[in-house]
């Protein structure tokens, strides 16, 4: 039997130590009793914030060099900008505006 550590260990904070045969102790070595309802509860939870970690980082992929979202470069982005100004299009018409929404459409918030 495989336990889920991580969701256990999020659902019962005074676990320390888990053995996938055995269950799961805490520091004095006392076994903790697992609801099943809880630590599904607690994945759930885990899931939703790797998802929202996923978003994040995919969305700053440009930035830190990780990530499957492609904005322009930001040097790409000002001169976008700045041709947008010369030619008053500083609105949802404009390149710059045009780039972003094609990126955020493609990549929803969770």
């Amino acid at each position: 039997m495989s336990l889920d550590h991580e969701a256990i260990r999020r659902a019962y904070p005074s676990v320390v130590m888990i053995d996938d045969g055995k269950g799961a102790f805490d520091a004095s070595g006392n076994q903790v009793s697992l609801n099943n309802s809880t630590v599904a509860a607690a994945r759930v939870a885990l899931d939703a914030e790797a998802a929202a970690v996923k978003y994040k980082s995919d969305r700053m992929g440009t930035y830190t060099g990780v990530g499957t979202t492609v904005y322009a470069d930001w040097r790409e982005q000002m001169a976008m900008l700045y041709d947008d100004i010369l030619a008053g299009k500083v609105d949802s018409t404009g390149s710059f505006a045009i780039h972003n929404k094609t990126v955020k459409d493609a990549n929803p918030k969770p």
